[in-house]
C-alpha cells in the first residue's frame, strides 16, 4: 500500500503540471508511449519546473528506493550470518546476488533514460526512443535469465543447446 500511496502521490501531479502550457511543437512527441519529459519538450514556455519536479521525483523515488533495499539486505545479512550451515549461507548469498542483479536490470536503464532527458536534449531522437524502450523492455526480458541460471535443469538445458556439436 505504500509503493501505491507514493506512485499516486508523486504521479497525480504532472498531468496537471501540463494543462498550463501552450504547445507549438505539434502534437506529435518523439517516443512510443506519452512519457511526461517527451510531452514537456512540445511546450513553448517555461519548463524549468517541470523539469525540476521531474528529477527531484526520480531522485526521491532512486533515494528512498536505495535506502529500503539497503536496509533489508542488512537484516536479510544479519538472519543469514546466523544461520550455523555454510551451505545454506551459501545459498542465501545466492539468491541475495540475482535479486541485486535484478535490481540492477531495472534501475539502470530508469537512471540512464531519466537522465538523458536532462543532460543530452540535443542528442538524435532515435537515441531517446532507444533508452525508453529499453527501460520498458529490458527489465523483464532479463528478469528470467537471471533468476533461471540459478535453476540447474534450466542452466543444463542452455548449455546443452550452446554446447552441442554438430554431428
Amino acid at each position: 500500500m505504500a509503493a501505491v500511496a507514493r506512485a499516486v502521490a508523486l504521479m497525480t501531479p504532472l498531468p496537471f503540471l501540463l494543462r498550463g502550457f501552450h504547445y507549438c511543437r505539434g502534437p506529435v512527441i518523439a517516443h512510443c508511449y506519452c512519457e511526461h519529459m517527451a510531452v514537456v519538450r512540445l511546450a513553448c514556455g517555461d519548463t524549468r519546473f517541470n523539469n525540476i519536479y521531474g528529477i527531484a521525483v526520480a531522485m526521491l523515488i532512486g533515494v528512498l528506493d536505495l535506502f529500503f533495499i539497503i536496509l533489508s539486505y542488512i537484516f536479510i545479512l544479519q538472519t543469514v550470518l546466523q544461520l550455523s550451515s555454510q551451505e545454506a549461507r551459501y545459498k542465501a548469498f545466492g539468491t541475495c546476488v540475482s535479486h541485486i542483479g535484478a535490481i540492477l536490470a531495472f534501475y539502470t536503464p530508469a537512471v540512464i533514460s531519466s537522465f538523458m532527458h536532462r543532460m543530452a536534449r540535443h542528442a538524435a531522437p532515435h537515441v531517446h526512443i532507444l533508452l525508453a524502450n529499453l527501460y520498458l523492455l529490458f527489465p523483464p526480458m532479463i528478469n528470467p535469465i537471471i533468476y533461471g541460471v540459478k535453476t540447474k535443469q534450466i542452466r543444463g538445458r542452455v548449455l546443452g543447446i550452446f554446447l552441442r556439436k554438430d554431428v
